[in-house]
This record gives structure tokens, sequence and C-alpha cells, in this order.
């Protein structure tokens, strides 16, 4: 079988969709169980000039980032960059990497979602080129070409740029924290419910569907699920498939244009637990949240799926309820986004008729391409990782809350508006 990584690269792969062979704009990825002395041949051959920012944090600085910095000293002019502990993907923390990277030819990423959000948006806005070292296997945002970056409260994923490189040393990410590493499972599973809320989408309001990221993590999908606990015991070819997995789901993204196959309402739902972090609520990783809202998509996907076609009703959430909820600056910008699909009488009736048309095909595709949400809580409790809200420190009550009003801050169309529009999302929540 040939390695669809490779193809890419070379602009060889064939997309199942059209036929055609496609690439990737990056111009290198290297994954190997030991990168060490290898950090300068890797960044001077993407000819990145004579002055190279390198963005770490202390943690990371520390992991890898001060012996990047050592190996790239040989070659160019570096700008350390070592950010606070913990730093925020916010815009504020992006014009502190501008500022610092301000004189230098290209930026170096040192870590892993927040350090590499804000190098390749910091990138993107100043027009420089930018590669990563990952120090851990925790997102998948490493080859896509947008960035989740805090604007006023609301978490938004905002067009950024692909790096022109991406190196994972295998040794530095089995070390990486068992929490990171969970993580990375964890934002791997929504495969398949990010898959069925797109197949919705397309059937439900004629948006852009493709096959083609999904085929591309096949093959490395059903190796890391069926090794869950090696991966935790360090195994290489599990970290492999781990990192082979997140790479590809990334390039899955740049491919649709968009994130819309790997991020869709199980994200929506840990959007909505990062907003409500800043207010008081506990803190987690990104994946560990998708993991759990995974399992949540998946048994509402079950639900619906399972039953009769439902009947949709016209929305009747106004911007003064979104307000009242979110307050209202992050309301107001919901209601911007969230108002180009509430369904008004004339569309509830049209979008009811369109769905009973279509339900069995509905059923009939989706079946080919879901997973149950059983198999999908077993991988993460053989990996020892968070398969409920309260695995979280997220309260029942508060979690029914993120699942009710996840829907509202995108235009994304899901299961969850879905489920709402037909009454039956607060029963389920």
């Amino acid at each position: 079988m040939s390695d669809p990584l490779l193809a890419l690269l070379r602009g060889e792969w064939t997309d199942p969709d059209t036929g055609a062979q496609r690439g990737v704009d990056i111009a290198s990825i290297a994954i190997e169980q030991d990168l060490r002395g290898r950090e300068a041949a890797l960044v001077a051959a993407l000819g990145f000039g004579k002055r190279i920012a390198v963005v770490s944090d202390r943690a990371t600085h520390e992991v890898m980032g001060a012996r990047v910095e050592a190996a790239l000293a040989g070659i160019a002019r570096v700008d350390s960059i070592v950010l606070a502990p913990e730093p925020h993907a916010d815009l504020a923390t992006v014009e502190v990497v501008r500022e610092a990277a301000a004189r230098a030819d290209a930026l170096v990423a040192v870590g892993s979602g927040t350090i590499n959000d804000l190098a390749k948006f910091s990138a993107a806005q100043d027009g420089k080129p930018w590669a990563v070292f990952a120090t851990a296997p925790s997102m998948n945002g490493y080859t896509s070409a947008n960035a989740a970056i805090t604007v006023d409260g609301h978490k938004k994923t905002l067009p950024a740029s692909l790096a022109r490189g991406v190196f994972m040393d295998l040794a530095v990410l089995s070390a990486a924290p068992p929490r990171m590493i969970r993580a990375g499972l964890g934002d791997s599973l929504c495969r398949s419910t990010a898959q069925v809320d797109w197949l919705l989408s397309r059937e439900v309001r004629g948006t852009a569907y493709s096959a083609a990221p999904f085929a591309l993590l096949a093959h490395d999908e059903r190796l890391l699920f069926d090794a869950p606990d090696a991966l935790m015991r360090g195994d290489p070819d599990a970290m492999r498939a781990l990192s082979r997995t997140l790479v590809l789901s990334g390039i899955g993204m740049t491919l649709a244009g968009g994130s819309y196959p790997a991020s869709q309402g199980e994200h929506l739902v840990s959007h909505y637990l990062d907003m409500r972090a800043g207010s008081g609520g506990p803190y987690n990783l990104h994946g560990e949240q998708v993991a759990v809202a995974t399992l949540t998509m998946a048994r509402l996907q079950e639900a619906m799926l399972e039953g009769p076609a439902p009947h949709a009703h016209p929305t009747r959430v106004t911007a003064a309820a979104l307000c009242a909820h979110f307050g209202d600056k992050v309301g107001n910008a919901c209601w911007h986004d969230f108002s180009r699909k509430r369904l008004d009488e004339a569309l509830a009736v049209a979008v009811t008729a369109r769905i009973a048309d279509r339900w069995d095909a509905i059923r009939r595709e989706t079946a080919t391409l879901r997973l149950p949400a059983s198999t999908l809580e077993s991988v993460m409790r053989r990996a020892g990782g968070p398969v409920a809200p309260r695995d979280l420190g997220v309260a029942d009550r508060d979690y029914a809350s993120a699942v009710t009003h996840a829907r509202f801050l995108r235009d994304r169309y899901t299961f969850l508006d879905l489920a709402d529009d037909a009454g039956r999302l607060a029963g389920f929540a």
C-alpha cells in the first residue's frame, strides 16, 4: 500500500472524489524516532534566511526549545522568544510574538497547540514563513492552515498559513505528559462524528462535502484505535500511528479548505467549555474535551439516526437571548454567525421535507462511516482518558448547558442543530 503522506508531499496522491492527483504545499514533514542533530539541516533546507525567531514557552523551551535554538545558531541569527508558562492563544499574545519577531525572516515554533497557533498566526499576519518542532502529540493543527485564536472572548478558527516544515521527534513526543498524549488521541477520536455531521450538512444545507480527508486517515486510524494501551506504554509504532493521524488530519483540513472534516459538533461543545473556563470553569486540554464531546455526539447521532425522520421547527432563539447568555459582545458575534443557519417557517418546512425524502439514504450512508459510541469510549478507557464530564471536572448541569448552547457559536450545521430544531436536544442533554 502506498503511503498517502509521501504521495501528498510529491503531489501524487489520488483524490478519491475526483481521481485527480493532489499534493500539499509543505516542503518537509519528518516523523522519526530521533531528530537530535538534524535540526539545523531540516530548517536550512527550507531557506528561511539569516534571522530566525524561535517561539516556545518555558516548558517547551526546556523540553526542546533550547536544543533547537543551539542548533539553529549555526545557520542563522536566533531571536529567542520564550513565553510565560501556559500562554493564551489570543490577539494580545499574538502581538507580543509579532513584536518580538519583527526583525526575523521566519519563525520556528517549538511546542504544541497554543505555541503552534501563536506562531502560525503571527507568521501569517506578517507574511513570513514558519516551521514547527512538535513537543507533544496533543492536537492536529501542525499541518493545518488555520489557527484557533480567542478574539474578545470568542474562540475563533482564523485563516493562517501552512508550515513549510513539520518535524516530529517520536522520542520527544513519547516523553510528553501522558495527559497530552491522551489529548492527541481524543482529538483523533472525532473523525466519525465530524464526518457524519458534515454529511448531514451536505444533505440539509447543500454544503460542499469531500471524502478525501477521511480516506487519508483510514489506515492509521485503525492502527491507533486498535492499540491505545500500547500508545500509553510508549510503543514507537503506536506513537507513529498517532503522529501520522494528527498530521494527516491537519492536511485533510487543508485539502477541504477549512476545518470541516475535523471540527463539527464535538468541537463546538469543546469551544463552549473553553469560553466558560475563562469565567472560572475548570481548565482542560483541547483533546480531553473533544474526547468527551465526541462520545456525546456519537450518542446523539445514534439516537437520531436510529429513529424516524425528525420534523424541524422554526428556530425560536433570538439575538437578545444569546446576549443574555453570553454577554452582549460575544452574544452579538454568535448571533452574526448563527443567524445564517436558523430556520424560519419556510425553511423549517423545506428542511423537514428534505430530511423526510433523504432520511433512509442518510441512515444507510452514515452506517458505513460511524463508529459506535461504545467503541470510541473503549478506546479512551483503554488509554486511561476522560469519557464523561466529571472526568473533566465539569458538573453535569454545566455540561448540559454546553451541549444545548454550543450550536450558537458558529454557522456550521451539525446534529446539534437538527436535534434542537426537532425539539430533542434539551431532553438529550
